[in-house]
């Protein structure tokens, strides 16, 4: 057999906690990869602090595994990938590195959002799909069900489904069986003698600098030889190639078909793109491989130091976790309220909350977040169309003729009796129901559009709530569509905090520019003056709610005497609290742009 007949790439997809990790042990585990006692905790290839607490994949993790059958050793290239609708393009890169997948589906709860978006993704790849129920040794599992729904929905044979339990290794070899029967082995894109290879993803480590995760998809690749960046055009010289056993292990050469890793000395991320084609060869004008879309972040929140001179470690920071994270985006901003910090971009809420624990843990920060926006378009007076990530961004009223916001694609799975709630929520964040078909008896998906505006604020909790936790959701961009929006301002003290500002639809603007005032007066703390809270659209109060001062009682210590002293140190206090309130600071913490979060309510 060729070298190439013995390879197999595939990668694992499913809903989130459907256990694609925990699979992944056990394969590790049946090929020798890792030990029982190497094993140090569940999920091995979820490294990072934060996906063992929180029991997610937040990063796709490659590793190689030998395997043998038949008196043949097979290569296995596994790629596991995250299930949150937030990391969805982590698992585009998979699928581009791959030839096959395995689907795997909880045996208690079914097809649900996620199982979907990543099987019709997989499909539009042209991956070969090895259909897996896990497990089926629970109480609750329902296999005949769930059969079923992937024959209706997804058009799988019953027959071809495999039946295992991942975390007790139940039938689990049957999938290697699957494995090399059905995922095609990898084949050369052309006849020539050029390399080609694809950076599915870049990781920065310490001691070796940018580590480029590559997919060969022609030639070889090996030490000291001199690679070009399609996209920078810059060359590099190969300083160390290898695979993952799940840790780097270097070897002497990468060879077609084979997954790995190379080593080139590039210190930014950037310059190893993720998408972009690596190269060798005598070819001029080489074609780059069909690699994914720049991943655009939709969802923008400001970070900023609690402590101003902690500015340049904010910085130093984001910098080294962009370099781990492609989907990070960041600049510098500054507010009045809160100094200078940085208008960050994020791919949703739980990619925004893992970049903030990541912060604060891994690099020892205190950090405001200002509460999340979403990415406008609008189209200037001269009909230039402009994106802005932030309200303060939105220039005057007379130098534009509209505002375009974001809207999604929602998938909504629920258990039946729970649709009218789920319609009632949708219809409320202005949603537009565009179908309702059953999955079978019991449950339905309901696909709406919405805004994402709507979506990002505490749309996934209401929806659990409205559903007693059995919904599942996927959202994907559709287009920015026209809408009366307004820019709602909050004044704290007579000054405008930018950090507080939101681009709202105009039915909506005096319902949350009230609701909001007496949030704001509930949290912030009195101080020794007077404070106003009002919120303003351009001009024009629509909200105001005030603060009353703390009361000193400073003629507590007078006893009797002439009236006039009493007045006369009431009078002082009276200008005391005038200067105050021209002068004074008031402190705005962060529980003020966490109440922004929740503004629906």
């Amino acid at each position: 057999m060729e070298t190439l007949d013995l390879i197999r790439n595939f990668c694992i997809i499913a809903h989130i906690d459907h256990g694609k990790s925990t699979l992944a042990d056990r394969f590790l585990e049946l090929t020798g990869t890792v030990s029982s006692r190497e094993m140090k905790h569940a999920q091995m290839l979820d490294s990072m602090e934060l996906e063992q607490e929180k029991g997610i994949t937040i990063k796709l993790t490659p590793v190689r595994m030998d395997y043998s059958s038949g008196g043949n050793n097979y290569i296995l290239n596994l790629i596991d990938t995250p299930g949150h609708v937030d990391f969805s393009y982590e698992v585009s890169r998979s699928l581009a590195a791959c030839e096959g997948a395995i689907l795997v589906v909880d045996a208690t709860q079914g097809i649900q959002a996620q199982t979907l978006a990543n099987t019709f993704l997989a499909l539009e790849h042209n991956l070969a799909i090895i259909p897996v129920i896990n497990k089926i040794d629970l109480p609750a599992a329902d296999i005949s069900r769930v059969k079923e729904e992937l024959k209706h929905i997804l058009g799988i044979d019953p027959d071809e489904v495999i039946c295992i339990s991942a975390k007790s290794g139940l039938n689990v070899e049957k999938i290697f069986d699957a494995l090399l029967k059905k995922i095609p082995s990898p084949r050369p894109t052309t006849s020539t003698d050029e390399t080609k290879a694809l950076i599915f993803d870049s990781v920065y480590d310490t001691y070796k600098g940018v580590v480029a995760y590559v997919r060969l998809f022609q030639g070889e690749i090996k030490r000291g030889d001199k690679l070009k960046s399609l996209h920078t055009k810059q060359e590099m010289e190969v300083l160390e190639v290898g695979y993952f056993k799940p840790k780097y292990r270097p070897c002497d050469i990468l060879k077609c078909g084979e997954i790995g890793y190379v080593v080139t000395g590039v210190k930014t991320v950037s310059e190893a793109r993720v998408g972009d084609t690596l190269w060798k060869g005598d070819i001029e004008n080489p074609k780059p491989l069909p690699g994914y879309k720049k991943v655009t972040p939709y969802v923008y929140a400001g970070i900023y130091p609690i402590e101003g001179d902690e500015f340049p470690l904010l910085k130093d920071a984001l910098m080294k976790l962009s370099m781990n994270d492609a989907a990070l985006q960041f600049e510098v901003e500054s507010s009045v309220a809160l100094g200078h910090g940085f208008r960050c971009g994020f791919l949703g809420l739980l990619h925004m909350e893992i970049v903030q624990e990541r912060l604060e843990r891994e690099y020892g920060l205190s950090l405001i977040v200002t509460a999340p926006s979403v990415s406008y378009e609008i189209v200037k007076t001269d009909g230039q169309a402009v994106l802005i990530s932030s309200p303060v961004e939105l220039p005057e009223r007379n130098y534009y003729t509209d505002i375009r916001e974001p809207w999604m694609k929602v998938e909504i799975i629920t258990p039946r009796e729970y649709i009218g709630a789920v319609m009632k929520l949708c219809e409320e964040r202005r949603g537009i129901n565009k179908n309702l078909e059953y999955l079978e008896a019991v449950r339905a998906i309901l696909t709406f559009e919405l805004p994402l505006s709507q979506i990002i604020m505490d749309f996934y909790d209401q929806l659990k709530s409205a559903t007693a936790g059995y919904a599942s959701m996927n959202y994907e961009f559709l287009e920015y569509r026209k809408e009366d929006l307004v820019k709602l301002d909050i004044l704290v003290a007579g000054e405008k905090v930018d950090a507080l500002s939101a681009i709202v639809h105009s039915t909506e603007a005096y319902r949350l520019g009230s609701s909001l005032a007496k949030k704001l007066k509930s949290i912030i703390s009195k101080e020794s003056f007077e404070i106003t809270l009002q919120a303003a659209i351009g001009a024009k109060i629509i909200a105001r709610e005030t603060i009353g001062a703390l009361h000193k009682n400073v003629t507590a210590h007078l006893y009797g005497g002439d009236r006039s002293r009493k007045d006369k140190l009431l009078k002082q206090q009276k200008e005391g609290k005038k200067r105050m309130k021209k002068f004074g600071k008031v402190e705005i913490p962060q529980d003020a742009f966490l109440a922004m979060l929740k503004r629906n309510q």
